[in-house]
C-alpha cells in the first residue's frame, strides 16, 4: 500500500477511535470513580499486552528502556487519570476542544527543547486547524466552561501528549510501534493495578447492571483507545512525522458529529464550514512545498 495512502488510513481510524472515547469514558462514569476509570483503562491496555512484551522485550535496546517507561507514563497513564477526571465535570464538546491543543504543544516543545524547523505551512495548518475546531464549537453554543480547574487538567495531559510525541519522533524512530507499544504499556500496567486495588476496584459488586456497562466500556476503551490504538498511532508517528500523527486531535469533531447525527443531532452549514477549515489545517500540515523536509 502506498505509504500516503496508509499514513491516511491510520489517520482516520485513530481519528474515530480517540474520538469516541470520550462517549466511552461517560459511560464508564456511571457506576465507577475517575482513578477506577482510569486505572482500569489502562490495566487492561497493559494485561492485553503482556504476553507480547515478554516476547518483544528483546527487540528493545537496554539505554532505551528508560524511554518505555518514560512514553508509557506521558503518553497513557498521566494523560488517562487526567481526562478521566476532568470528563466528570467537564462537557465531552469542551474536552475536545482543548484535546486539540495537542499539535501547538507539540509544535512549541519541538522548538523549544528539540530544536525542531518546521515549516510555516505546517505551523499555519496547526492554527487554522485550531481556528476551525474554535468556530465549531462557538457555532453550536454548547461549551460550558465550569471549572477551569478541570480544564486545565485537560491542558495538563494535552502537553504530555506533545512531550511524548516529540520524544517518539527523535529518540524511538528505530523500534516498531509494536514493540514499542506493547511493553510500554504492559509497563503501566502495575502501577495502573496497585491504583486500581487501592481505589477497591475489586471489591466491588459485579452483579449490579450499571457496573457491568461501566467496566464493559472502559475495558473496550482501554483495548481498543489505549493498546490497538496507541501501536496505529506510533506507526503513524513513524510513517508521517510527529506534527501530522498530533494532528489527530483534529479529528475528533467530525466524529462527535458522526456520533450526534446518530441520535438525532442536527449538523448545520455552519458546521459543515468548520469542518472544511479543520480540514484545510490538516491539508497545510500535511503539504509540502519544494523540497522535501520531514516534520520530525
Amino acid at each position: 500500500m502506498n505509504n500516503k495512502l496508509l499514513s491516511w488510513l491510520l489517520f482516520t481510524l485513530l481519528c474515530f477511535i480517540w474520538g469516541s472515547s470520550f462517549i466511552l469514558m461517560k459511560e464508564g462514569k456511571t457506576a465507577l470513580t475517575a482513578a477506577q476509570i482510569a486505572s482500569l483503562r489502562i490495566f487492561s491496555a497493559g494485561i492485553v499486552f503482556i504476553p507480547f512484551a515478554f516476547y518483544h522485550i528483546r527487540f528493545i535496546p537496554r539505554k532505551k528502556m528508560g524511554l518505555m517507561v518514560v512514553t508509557g507514563l506521558f503518553g497513557n497513564l498521566f494523560p488517562a487519570f487526567l481526562f478521566a477526571a476532568a470528563i466528570i465535570k467537564l462537557d465531552s464538546s469542551l474536552e475536545g476542544i482543548l484535546n486539540s491543543l495537542t499539535p501547538i504543544c507539540m509544535v512549541i516543545i519541538g522548538i523549544a527543547f528539540f530544536k525542531d524547523k518546521i515549516e510555516w505551512q505546517k505551523i499555519l495548518g496547526v492554527i487554522v486547524g485550531f481556528a476551525g475546531l474554535c468556530l465549531l464549537a462557538i457555532s453550536r453554543q454548547d461549551i460550558n466552561l465550569g471549572n477551569l480547574g478541570y480544564a486545565g487538567l485537560v491542558v495538563l495531559a494535552t502537553i504530555f501528549y506533545g512531550l511524548n510525541v516529540n520524544i517518539v519522533g527523535h529518540f524511538l524512530k528505530d523500534i516498531r510501534p509494536v514493540h514499542m507499544a506493547s511493553v510500554s504499556l504492559a509497563f503501566m500496567s502495575v502501577p495502573a493495578g496497585i491504583v486500581l486495588w487501592s481505589q477497591g476496584f475489586f471489591s466491588l459488586d459485579f452483579s449490579v447492571r450499571d457496573l457491568q456497562w461501566s467496566v464493559l466500556n472502559v475495558v473496550v476503551l482501554g483495548i481498543v483507545g489505549s493498546a490497538f490504538a496507541t501501536v496505529l498511532f506510533y506507526a503513524l508517528v513513524q510513517k508521517a512525522g510527529p506534527l501530522f500523527a498530533s494532528l489527530v486531535t483534529y479529528g475528533i469533531p467530525f466524529v462527535a458529529l458522526f456520533w450526534g447525527a446518530l441520535v438525532g443531532e442536527t449538523i448545520t452549514i455552519k458546521d459543515i464550514a468548520c469542518l472544511l477549515l479543520i480540514l484545510l489545517g490538516v491539508f497545510l500540515a500535511k503539504l509540502q512545498i519544494g523540497k522535501k523536509v520531514v516534520d520530525r
